[in-house]
């Protein structure tokens, strides 16, 4: 335990520095996702076969490959076509990754919500675009926050994977940490007790919102 303490306490200000690296990968990594979650999951349900494809296309190659293959795509792999920075690349390749899952959990959501609201609001005068604002996707949002949330953490935990090319983050910094050391145990052991840190506040955030849209659905 006084192992663990002192590497806690010797190495505080480089692991808060890396958790900030770690949470702005994170956010870009998920406001790309579901930015583009939201637009795949929309061509998934089109009524274009196109866009449909396209779709398909996108969802099955990146689930169907490793974040960490993408990553270092993203990095190495177009590096003769554009030179990204090793924090663009990974917050770039996080986003991707997360948007073809987030997609799917959008378009579950989306169809789940009943076709009679659908006609509901075209009797209204609604176009299809109006109806989807409007009506399906408040609802549907509400019903994919628990998966959204879900998705969000696995997200944080991916991050670690972007130590491969060189970012700073808090696994990076805990292998540096343990390879200068020779204490592995210390450094794996601390680092984990930042990704709970994060963790545990993304859950708490993640509950205040299911709250919020829990009393607003209630008024």
């Amino acid at each position: 335990m006084i192992d663990i303490f002192n590497m806690f306490t010797r190495t505080f200000f480089g692991f808060l520095e890396a958790s900030m690296v770690t949470i702005q990968l994170t956010a870009v990594g998920l406001i790309m996702g579901t930015l583009l979650g939201l637009v795949f999951a929309l061509f998934k349900i089109s009524q274009s076969k196109i866009l449909q494809s396209i779709a398909g296309v996108y969802i099955t190659a990146i689930r169907g490959t490793p974040l960490i293959v993408q990553i270092s795509f993203l990095y190495f792999g177009i590096s003769s076509v554009i030179v990204l920075s090793g924090f663009w690349a990974g917050a770039i390749a996080l986003g991707i990754h997360n948007g073809a899952y987030i997609a799917e959990i959008f378009r579950g959501a989306i169809q789940s919500i009943d076709k009679g609201q659908y006609e509901a609001s075209s009797s209204l005068g609604m176009t299809k675009a109006q109806s989807m604002r409007r009506i399906i996707f408040p609802q549907a949002f509400k019903r994919s926050v628990p998966a959204l949330g879900n998705q969000f953490i696995i997200g944080l935990k991916d991050s670690s994977l972007v130590y491969v090319i060189g970012v700073s983050e808090i696994y990076s910094l805990a292998n540096m940490e343990a390879a200068q050391s020779f204490q592995q145990f210390e450094a794996f052991f601390v680092a984990g007790l930042y990704y709970l840190a994060l963790v545990m506040m993304f859950s708490y955030l993640l509950k205040l919102l299911e709250n919020k849209l829990d009393v607003e659905k209630e008024r």
